[in-house]
């Protein structure tokens, strides 16, 4: 088979889809070296370690996976005095927080390896 991280046998760059930048994460990464991605939901925690070293030669120490499920949600229009009810559903995501060594940074807006 191979390492652990290749079972699923995604490659490393479909792995990441984009990071997270909100306030909240923006602090942690300044203060306890955290940083969040949005991640394939197939993929799992060896696969996500292995993709983010690679792309951006750090070392991880520790990756946490937040699963979150779609919603469904309902919307009424109003359109020439007749009311339209509708309902859809938005799409299911996998969060992964990665924890990165004190003396590493990850830089996602400058540099070669910004994304």
């Amino acid at each position: 088979m191979g390492k652990i991280g290749d079972k699923l046998n995604l490659k490393k760059r479909h792995v990441i889809q984009k990071p997270i930048l909100t306030e909240k994460i923006t602090a942690l990464s300044e203060t306890q070296n955290k940083y969040a991605f949005e991640v394939d939901k197939t993929s799992n925690k060896h696969q996500i370690k292995s993709a983010v070293e690679k792309r951006f030669d750090v070392k991880v120490e520790k990756v946490a996976i937040i699963n979150i499920t779609g919603k469904t949600k309902n919307l009424t229009i109003r359109s020439g005095g007749k009311v339209i009810r509708t309902s859809g559903k938005t799409s299911s995501r996998k969060k992964a927080i990665v924890t990165v060594r004190k003396d590493q940074k990850i830089d996602l807006f400058e540099g070669e390896s910004a994304i």
